[in-house]
Parts: structure tokens; C-alpha cells; sequence
């Protein structure tokens, strides 16, 4: 669900920017129904009141994603589940404890001819009762133990690994609905920036400094990238829709993002990040930790099978011949056939190669040799993901100050045609094209900012520590 939504959402922020670089380029000669004498200067709609809306911060949407996350929920009901098993891990040892109780009638007694006696009704009745302790041991339950304990932390670094998916699944969300905010802004400032031109392209017909053509020209531009910027504004309000929805908001929720995308430019050593990356990345530690769980239950497969097994066993069985009688004390009535015993136990058939019991202990071991395997390859794809992340940051850095550069360069050269285009001295296809190489200049810059920040988030994933940068 969330891999398809944030699909989503970045086809529509490519969406708002092919819009904005190619929407000005669009010529439609059926937009002019109306006399060119008739025109008045176009201004600015008034916007409607806003309705109350949610300010969301990207803090926010991660706590918010937190309480209701599926994938959270189930996540941490497995670490309550392990710790609990964790914490019982002992009861192993605990001897087993039984107790029964019988109260019966012979319909008839023996006759003991040596010691005869009168019959009662109480002679018939007898109560038996039984107290049974158990005890077994074998070296191999303490190695069974700490493989409970490992288990527990393996599904720590589960419970971690699904916190950080959700926090780096959130806050890319989350930029890239700022990124498709941001592309809507800059297309509203250039449609405001097409009134412009053509309000002038107006008064410069009027003054005769222009032809009627590069009136309509203006006007052209400015009808077309009307429709344009209002489906940018209902895409985006569909987009923010989703978003509530995915993090668990009203259906009705109307929010409102609080957030830039200016990432501050930090200065990486790829040797220590190495060295971090190796040690603290999450993949790596959950393999470490399946492969002391898999060490543990093999070790404790070959002790149960080479080591003996203590048993201990105690029986009271207290019989009371006749139940109603009151004088219990005469030891004539009751009698103890209790029993205490001490057991080891070699089971010699476990110890055969071919017998389910190696056989078992044998699979282990290969799932031991080939989690190892699996745990290097993953060791070298953390190393070749770290210096790709940093690649990725340092390629990102240059475009992001060549933006700068274009964007200033742009803006002079934007300034220039539009005094000449007031004074009648350029033609309005001109200022049009200074309009798209300004605007083109300030997209790429704001892609390559979102797309820095894109990265450092994946650096951050891999390391499984925050670094230094704002956001």
C-alpha cells in the first residue's frame, strides 16, 4: 500500500514539472473570441477564505504514521511477544509439579484369616492421594536459552528496521509532496509573471509600439497556462489527501505542509562512514544475530545428543484404608507407597549420523554456512551503497550550485529583455524565452535540492544515524 501510494505521488510531481517547463510553449489560436479593442487589463481573482486547516510538520506526519501503521502494530506485538518469551526463558528448569486425590469404596474386603474381625461399612472406604515432583536436565537446555535471549534481540533490530522504514517511507512522502508544492508555486509565479507580459503586451499595442500579433501572442500564453496551474492545484490537493489518509488522518483531514527543501550541504569521509555503516547497519546486525540463534540451537542439538540426561523424581502416595475412621494415627489404617528416584539417560540413537536427530542438527549447520555467505554479500553491498549515497551527495552538490549560477544568469538576462520588451524594442517571443530559461533554471534547482535530500535520506537509512543537515 505504501510503495504503490508513494508511487503515486511521484508521478504526479513529474507530472508538475513537465507541466511547468512545457506549458508556456502551448499556442492556442481558438482561445481569442473576443475583440481586441474590447479587452481590458486582466487582475488577480481574489482567493476565498481558507478553511481551517491541519499544519503538519514532517516530525508530525512520522508520529502520526507511528500510531497507525500496520506494518508498526504487528512489528511490535512480535517484540512483546519475544521479550515475554525472553523473560520465561527459565522456566525450562522448573520441576513439574502433580497432585491427585481418590476417594473409594471396595464393594468387598479381603479376609485376613490369620486376624479376623468384625466388618464395617467405614472398612470399605479408602482414600488415596499422590504428590508427584519431576525434574530433567540436560546441558543442552542452557544453550536452548540463550537462543530464546538472542531471538529477543534479533526482534529488537526488527522492531528498530521497521521504525526506520516508516520514518524514510513518511518523510520522502513528505518531500516529494513539497516538491510538487513548490513546482505549483513556481508555475503560479509564472502565470503571474504571463499577466504581466501580457497587460504590458496591452498597453504597447495601445501605444502603437507593437503589432496586434504580440498582443495576442500574450494573451495566448497567459489563457493556456490558466487550465495548467489549476490542475496542478487539484492534483496537489489529491496528493495531500493520500497523504492524510496514509498516515492515518480523517478522511475529511484538509492539511497543510510546514517545510522546505533546503537541505544544508554537509562534508563526508567515506572511510568512517564505512566503518560505521558496517557496524551499525541494521541488515547486518539481524543476519549477526540469526546466525548466533542458528549457532546456539545447532550447539544445543549436539550436546542433547552426546550428553546425558538428569532425571529426578519423587512420588508420595499416602493410603488411608479406612476413610472413617477417626483415629488416622494408627498406623494400621494408612501406609506411604511413595518412591524416589534418580535417572541418566544416554539416548544412544541420537548420536548415529542417519538419525533424525543429526539429521536435524545437520540442517542447521547448513543454514549456518549459508547465512555466512549471505551475511558477506551483504557486507559488500553496504560498502558499495555507501559510496553510491555519497557519490549521489557530492553529484547533487555541483548541480545544485550550478542551479545558482544558471538561476542568476537567467534572472539578468530575464531583467534585460523585459525593459526592452517595455520599450517596444524586443519582440514578446523573446521575453517568453528569457520567462522559460528563468523558470526551467529555478526547477532544476529544486529538483537537484529534493534530490540531495533523496540521498542523504538513504545514507541515513544505511548508516541507521541522523546526519548533519537541515531539513
Amino acid at each position: 500500500m505504501k510503495k504503490l501510494t508513494f508511487k503515486l505521488l511521484c508521478k504526479k510531481s513529474i507530472i508538475c514539472l513537465t507541466c511547468v517547463l512545457f506549458a508556456s510553449m502551448s499556442f492556442s489560436e481558438e482561445s481569442i473570441s473576443k475583440d481586441v479593442t474590447s479587452e481590458k487589463l486582466v487582475s488577480v481573482k481574489e482567493v476565498s477564505p481558507e478553511q481551517k486547516e491541519i499544519v503538519l510538520t514532517i516530525q508530525d506526519a512520522v508520529d502520526y504514521s507511528l500510531k497507525n501503521s500496520v506494518s508498526i502494530k504487528t512489528a511490535q506485538i512480535d517484540l512483546e511477544l519475544a521479550k515475554w518469551k525472553k523473560d520465561t526463558a527459565w522456566n525450562s528448569f522448573i520441576p513439574t509439579v502433580q497432585t491427585t486425590g481418590t476417594f473409594a469404596r471396595k464393594n468387598e474386603l479381603t479376609p485376613n484369616p490369620l486376624m479376623p474381625v468384625s466388618e464395617t461399612e467405614s472398612m470399605h472406604w479408602n482414600v488415596l492421594g499422590n504428590l508427584s515432583i519431576s525434574f530433567n536436565f540436560n546441558v543442552a537446555m542452557i544453550q536452548q536459552m540463550r537462543a530464546t535471549i538472542a531471538s529477543y534481540e534479533s526482534g529488537k533490530i526488527t522492531w528498530e528496521q521497521a521504525l526506520l522504514n516508516n520514518e524514510k517511507t513518511i518523510s520522502q512522502l513528505f518531500y516529494g509532496l513539497l516538491l510538487q508544492q513548490e513546482s505549483l508555486k513556481l508555475q503560479e509565479d509564472s502565470l503571474e509573471n504571463a499577466r504581466g507580459r501580457m497587460n504590458q503586451a496591452w498597453t504597447n499595442y495601445r501605444n502603437g509600439y507593437v503589432p496586434q500579433i504580440s498582443y495576442l501572442q500574450a494573451q495566448v500564453a497567459y489563457e493556456n497556462q490558466v487550465p495548467v496551474v489549476e490542475k496542478l492545484r487539484m492534483q496537489l490537493s489529491q496528493s495531500l489527501d493520500s497523504f492524510a489518509f496514509l498516515i492515518g488522518l480523517p478522511s475529511n483531514s484538509k492539511i497543510k505542509l510546514q517545510g522546505e527543501i533546503n537541505p544544508a550541504i554537509i562534508t563526508l569521509d567515506v572511510e568512517k562512514l564505512l566503518e560505521k555503516g558496517l557496524s551499525d547497519n541494521l541488515t547486518v546486525r539481524s543476519l549477526d544475530e540469526q546466525l548466533k540463534i542458528l549457532k546456539l540451537q545447532a550447539n544445543a542439538g549436539d550436546l542433547s545428543c552426546f550428553t546425558p540426561s538428569l532425571a529426578l523424581s519423587w512420588n508420595g502416595n499416602p493410603l488411608i484404608t479406612n476413610a472413617f475412621d477417626t483415629d488416622w494415627g494408627n498406623s494400621d489404617n494408612w501406609m506411604d507407597q511413595g518412591s524416589f528416584s534418580i535417572t541418566l539417560a544416554w539416548n544412544l540413537t541420537n548420536m548415529l549420523p542417519w538419525s533424525t536427530t543429526r539429521s536435524g542438527i545437520k540442517e542447521l549447520k547448513d543454514n549456518v554456512s549459508k547465512l555466512e555467505i549471505q551475511r558477506d554479500s551483504m557486507i559488500r553491498k553496504v560498502e558499495l551503497d555507501i559510496r553510491t549515497a555519497v557519490d549521489s551527495l557530492k553529484q547533487c552538490e555541483q548541480a545544485i550550485n550550478t542551479s545558482k549560477r544558471n538561476i542568476d544568469l537567467a534572472q539578468k538576462y530575464y531583467n534585460l529583455t523585459w525593459n526592452a520588451y517595455q520599450n517596444g524594442t524586443t519582440e514578446y517571443l523573446d521575453l517568453k524565452e528569457a520567462q522559460m530559461q528563468l523558470d526551467q533554471a529555478k526547477l532544476s534547482l529544486l529538483s537537484e535540492k529534493y534530490n540531495y535530500m533523496m540521498s542523504l535520506m538513504d545514507l541515513e537509512n544505511i548508516l541507521n544515524t541522523k546526519l548533519s543537515g537541515d531539513k
